[in-house]
């Protein structure tokens, strides 16, 4: 496997664990090898009690090498996940990670569009403030955020103009705006200074005002529920942008024994099933939802 001396199996402690409104919730592990190898994009596989054999996928929202911690963000959705909400700080949890390639963004596209959706939304926290810390481009992130449920923070109008947002489109994540990044949000649920309708109409009204030579520095990254992450790809295609996608699927082994999370991929060769565990999750959007 070539992923073998990538991924650590460590005792973690919670160190932190804070429940938000819609049965959300952000754990924080100390987790020393995993935050030292941890890419945006990448994922953990957590034991989450001890009575229940199967671990669950979780993206990495933040780490930190220097304090030897890990974030994550979930949703509780099931028994395994309901377990692990009762988890207190200062007991161990199995943790199996950094898993997975991560994003790529590309120096010559500084202009980053970073769409999340519901648990979706880690990645894009952990990849904008990875760009906020390189120093091989002058990075113009963008952060776009949905949700049908309330945010797992408390929303607030942004300090940071971002021209070409619709009228009333103001509210942002606190944290972001403190980093200088630009955030903007998105839902159905009527949320005071959000947008209203699907994060990717946010994202194509935003892309439709910029000039061809400003297009021409955008890439996009997305994570989020599959039919978001399709609507992601056609927005990428109708602007004629590159595209990137971390793909959500069921896993059982999360290291590339199983191959229970294989999705079809194009390829160079032709179709092919690829892991979305290892080989993944994130894609090329175009190589994973066809025209």
């Amino acid at each position: 496997m070539t992923h073998r001396a990538t991924i650590f199996l460590e005792d973690a402690e919670v160190v932190a664990h804070e429940r938000f409104e819609a049965n959300q919730f952000v754990l924080r592990l100390k987790a020393p090898k995993c935050a030292r190898h941890a890419v945006p994009g990448s994922f953990v596989h957590l034991t989450c009690d001890p009575l229940l054999p199967m671990r669950r996928p979780l993206s990495i929202m933040r780490a930190s090498p220097q304090d030897e911690t890990i974030e994550v963000l979930y949703k509780i959705v099931g028994l395994g996940l309901e377990q692990l909400s009762k988890r207190r700080v200062g007991e161990r949890i199995s943790c199996l990670g950094p898993i997975g390639n991560g994003f790529v963004p590309h120096p010559s596209r500084p202009r980053t569009l970073l769409i999340g959706g519901g648990v979706g939304i880690p990645p894009m926290i952990f990849l904008a403030e990875s760009l906020r810390e390189r120093t091989d481009a002058r990075w113009q992130p963008l952060v776009l955020m949905g949700s049908e449920v309330p945010f797992p923070f408390r929303a607030r109008p942004s300090t940071i103009l971002v021209p070409g947002m619709p009228d009333g489109t103001i509210a942002c994540m606190p944290l972001l705006d403190e980093w200088g990044i630009p955030s903007r949000l998105a839902s159905f649920a009527g949320f005071p200074g959000c947008y209203e309708g699907y994060v990717t109409d946010l994202a194509a009204h935003w892309l439709a005002t910029l000039a061809e030579s400003e297009l021409a520095q955008v890439e996009i990254f997305a994570c989020g529920p599959t039919p978001m992450l399709a609507a992601t790809a056609a927005v990428a295609r109708r602007f004629d942008v590159p595209c990137q996608v971390s793909l959500e699927e069921f896993m059982a082994c999360a290291v590339g024994g199983c191959a229970g999370c294989a999705v079809r991929v194009i390829t160079p060769q032709g179709p092919a099933m690829k892991r979305v565990c290892v080989d993944g999750p994130v894609f090329d959007a175009a190589a994973v939802f066809e025209v």
